[in-house]
């Protein structure tokens, strides 16, 4: 039996055992700001608080400085709320990618929140690169994604979500998924989305108008002045994509935004990787290559 025990809450088996701490949740934090020194991007500030924390491996020949986010309890509950928020001061580079996927379990009634804010100023890069999220059966999830990139600045972001554990016989039927992203240059909005699927989610993934039986989906934008251009680029390496990976590329109000919908998730995690390293290459001239927690 796996026993893990928080100030909050006790889980066993990965299921609460004590649902009146449980619907207290978890409240974890992680604010991280990176200014440029010289030639080198540094960390400035860092607080964390658990279960998130950021991890530093060190930093690929001509790559950027890397971040990765840990959530040390091994999965979400109902009732548990992360917030994240990096910052990146003037001509700053950095690569903030997830340890692992992340595991959303089922919930007795409370939503899991997720909080995310991203500030990227003049002539900065970010690269947003969580892994996938998977919903389990019954779970109940609110993420909200808020990204200001400044003129100059670059941002290339991603989420992925996972319905369900195909491999293991599991399948997504009843729950809440609300997937916001905002996106403004320079504090104004210039696009919005968001995903909103409550009840029963078996019959909105399988309908035609819906996920037409997906059960992996993907949205990556690219937020820059020049992301307009890259968009013949991005057809032409979605065109590469294998059967059962349906993608497509359009941009709006600068904004470029890739979709991904695939029945097999490690088919979509696969075409969503060639992508992301064709991409950092193209727009930033960095090695087109994954992170290595990617390859984990």
């Amino acid at each position: 039996m796996y026993v893990a025990i928080s100030p909050s809450k006790v889980v066993a088996n990965g299921w609460p055992q004590t649902p009146a701490q449980v619907l207290q949740g978890m409240r974890g934090r992680a604010s991280m700001t990176f200014a440029r020194s010289g030639d080198e991007t540094r960390l400035k500030d860092l607080y964390q608080s658990s279960p998130l924390r950021a991890l530093f491996p060190g930093k690929a020949s001509g790559d950027v400085l890397s971040a990765a986010l840990v959530t040390t309890s091994g999965g979400l509950l109902g009732g548990d709320h992360l917030d994240v928020e990096v910052k990146l001061e003037a001509a700053a580079a950095v690569q903030v990618i997830g340890q692992a996927a992340e595991k959303v379990y089922r919930s007795k009634g409370p939503d899991t929140i997720f909080d995310v804010r991203l500030e990227v100023a003049e002539d900065a890069w970010l690269e947003w690169l969580p892994q996938e999220t998977i919903l389990f059966d019954q779970a109940r999830l609110r993420r909200h994604t808020c990204v200001d990139v400044a003129a100059g600045g670059a941002f290339l972001g991603a989420e992925m979500l996972v319905f369900g554990r195909a491999a293991m016989g599991e399948t997504l039927r009843t729950g809440l998924i609300r997937d916001v992203w905002e996106v403004r240059r320079g504090a104004k909005l210039i696009w919005a989305d968001a995903l909103h699927l409550a009840g029963d989610l078996s019959v909105q993934l399988d309908h035609p108008a819906g996920f037409g039986g997906a059960r992996a989906a993907a949205t990556a934008v690219y937020v820059a002045d020049d992301a307009a251009a890259h968009l013949a680029f991005v057809r032409e390496v979605l065109d590469g994509a294998p059967d059962g990976v349906r993608c497509a590329a359009t941009v709006v109000n600068g904004v470029l935004v890739v979709r991904w919908l695939a029945f097999d998730a490690q088919a979509l995690r696969g075409a969503f990787g060639v992508y992301w390293a064709a991409m950092r290459h193209e727009v930033k001239g960095l090695p087109g290559l994954m992170p290595r927690l990617w390859q984990m």
